[in-house]
């Protein structure tokens, strides 16, 4: 009963017992709109509010047992969008349960290449498969360098070129939602994302505009779930405004696989590809076989990453020695075997 809300294989769902299965299409903070299907077979679509404190909260995407208008649990996820809250110590999920991430970027302007590396990046970490979509193609002249430019940044990643104005490559972008797809646009604002699902369902959602530079007001300011007459999901989030990144290093893996690949032929296992001795990835550079410019990126995302490690361990050890109490001066080593929260 729940395929037309996304589900690939309904029967690896779990729901608590004596629940409706249903969907998460919007959250209102503490409250979720949720698409549930009863015992009948009837789809009723409804504002609930939380049983209990639910570890993971709902976001958009997830699958929820409801029971007499309460969301009584979570079911577990299998692929999950996220990026660091607003603290920088922890991590936000924006969406879940994806199988597709539609990384959206606009190629009537010169090619944010730093946006969609790290899109990508997200979206591989997410799990689900990225593909990249360049908006706005009608009446440009730099079609063929912006593609080039994107293939050159995202090199193991396919790629969709689309105008909501002129239809191209729309029915290749539908094509993709196929009935038990969940898809998400990952985009900044501006990026076409809204005019995208107009496209794809003739739909009339507002747009509103938005600068060249991408300041300007949201099209989208809440995560919202579509069903599409293609038979997919599509979830539509707000424009990403921060490149921030906290992910697992196996989505730089995934989004970098030629820098990986080099790397395994560097002389030390934790080779940094920045000076150390017989770096296999610093001779590329040198042999043109891999840009400067992709290696100095990767450079980037890791000291990013670290920068984030780093602010959590300070967090950590204050939450330690919080729990232990004052201690002499000297021995905050002690207790580094506790567990942390």
């Amino acid at each position: 009963m729940v395929a037309s809300l996304g589900a690939t294989d309904p029967a690896l769902l779990e729901f608590a017992p004596d629940a409706n299965p249903g969907r998460v299409s919007i959250v209102h903070g503490v409250t979720a709109e949720v698409i549930s299907v009863n015992a009948a077979g009837q789809e009723t679509t409804g504002v609930c509010q939380y049983a209990t404190v639910l570890d993971p909260s709902p976001v958009v995407g997830d699958w929820v047992s409801v029971r007499d208008g309460y969301i009584v649990a979570v079911t577990p996820r299998t692929t999950a969008l996220r990026r660091p809250s607003a603290n920088q110590r922890s991590v936000q999920v924006m969406a879940a349960n994806l199988d597709i991430v539609l990384v959206v970027v606009p190629i009537d302007r010169e090619l944010n290449t730093l946006m969609l590396e790290r899109l990508t990046v997200m979206a591989f970490d997410s799990g689900a498969r990225p593909i990249v979509v360049l908006t706005k193609s009608d009446g440009s002249e730099i079609v063929a360098a912006v593609v080039a430019a994107a293939i050159a940044a995202v090199p193991n990643v396919e790629i969709v070129t689309t105008s909501s104005t002129s239809g191209h490559g729309i029915e290749q972008l539908r094509s993709l939602l196929q009935p038990g797809v969940t898809a998400v646009m990952l985009g900044a604002s501006g990026a076409g994302k809204t005019s995208l699902l107009n496209a794809l369902e003739q739909r009339d959602e507002v747009t509103r505009a938005v600068s060249r530079s991408g300041e300007g007001r949201h099209a989208t300011t809440t995560r919202r779930l579509y069903r599409l007459s293609s038979g997919g999901v599509l979830l539509d989030i707000p424009g990403i405004r921060l490149l921030d990144l906290m992910v697992a290093q196996e989505g730089v893996d995934d989004a970098f696989a030629d820098i990986a690949a080099l790397a395994n032929d560097c002389r030390f296992v934790d080779c940094r590809h920045s000076g150390d001795g017989g770096c296999a990835v610093e001779q590329a550079v040198v042999d043109g076989d891999l840009p400067r410019r992709r290696l100095e990126s990767w450079r980037a995302i890791q000291g990013g990453l670290a920068n984030h490690e780093r602010l959590r361990d300070r967090e950590r050890a204050s939450k330690r020695k919080s729990r232990r109490g004052p201690t002499r001066e000297g021995d905050d080593d002690l207790d580094d075997d506790l567990d942390d929260d």
